[in-house]
């Protein structure tokens, strides 16, 4: 609803009131802004401050977004893990100046502990992940602005949100065991249009969300995500996360992206299956993958 996402923008500003200055910042906007992610975060969150947003409106052009990037003293920009590990491998990247950068954020997908790394190592910021979904409009999580180092997390809760990891019977779960995501907050939506069924399917018998993603909180109260409840591999009962596998071998200094996928197996019941792209002149071996 309209109120929904009125709710959420003063969740996010309120979040980053500290960094801004009202009528004063440049957002980068190299996200459509047809998806929830960018509409909220990019456009409602920054016309609502007064922000100057800057729409790139094609992203996957990265040495014309770096050109534009040099063009602006920009102060904030939004992105996905496979956008900013393009810009890292971009060779003009480190000739942006980011010295005026006060918050780059991810969402959408898990971000790479490698591609957090090299955006450190050459913007001197941290990648501040956080965390939503449409049914959400959209954001319930992120990073503090006070983070020192990038911890893989999708941070803490919004004001005024509830996470609550809960197992398959629905009953909560300690901290440090996994649980499906669920969320109580005035950015929920009250339901799937015209679809009672699917609307009930998606709810708690206590009103909270059912995301379907699988997180670990830890003893600081930050949530991880594992993975998607469905996109779990169950090898011989073994549960195996792509998530996690994904980010263990883009750790290796020979690969530049991975995904991957369980396929059924007659011995194991699924089996994982790694796809790879290496970088440019690179040479990896299953058995070193294996080892690895």
């Amino acid at each position: 609803t309209h109120a929904n996402l009125v709710a959420n923008i003063p969740q996010i500003n309120t979040w980053f009131a500290a960094e801004r200055i009202d009528g004063e910042e440049i957002m980068i906007t190299p996200l459509p802004l047809y998806h929830v992610y960018a509409l909220m975060c990019n456009c409602l969150c920054y016309v609502d401050t007064g922000g100057h947003n800057i729409l790139i409106t094609d992203p996957r052009n990265i040495k014309g977004l770096i050109a534009e990037l040099k063009r602006w003293k920009f102060t904030a920009i939004t992105g996905v893990n496979t956008l900013y590990q393009a810009l890292v491998e971009h060779p003009d990247f480190p000739s942006v100046d980011f010295s005026s950068l006060k918050i780059a954020s991810a969402g959408g997908m898990a971000v790479m502990p490698a591609t957090a790394k090299r955006w450190m190592a050459i913007t001197g910021h941290m990648i501040l992940e956080g965390y939503g979904l449409s049914e959400t409009s959209p954001v319930v999580s992120i990073n503090p602005i006070t983070l020192k180092e990038w911890n893989g997390s999708i941070g803490l809760p919004l004001p005024n949100t509830v996470l609550s990891l809960r197992n398959d019977d629905l009953t909560e779960v300690p901290p440090g065991e996994s649980g499906e995501i669920c969320v109580q907050g005035p950015q929920v939506m009250l339901g799937y249009w015209n679809d009672s069924d699917a609307t009930a399917n998606a709810m708690t018998s206590d009103g909270l969300l059912r995301t379907g993603d699988i997180a670990v909180m830890d003893a600081q109260g930050y949530f991880r995500i594992v993975d998607r409840k469905k996109d779990m591999i169950d090898v011989s009962g073994l549960k195996v996360y792509p998530n996690e596998v994904e980010a263990a071998i883009t750790h290796h200094p020979a690969v530049l992206e991975a995904a991957c996928i369980g396929v059924p197996d007659e011995r194991t019941g699924e089996a994982v299956k790694l796809f790879l792209t290496l970088r440019p002149g690179q040479g990896l071996t299953v058995d070193e993958v294996r080892d690895y």
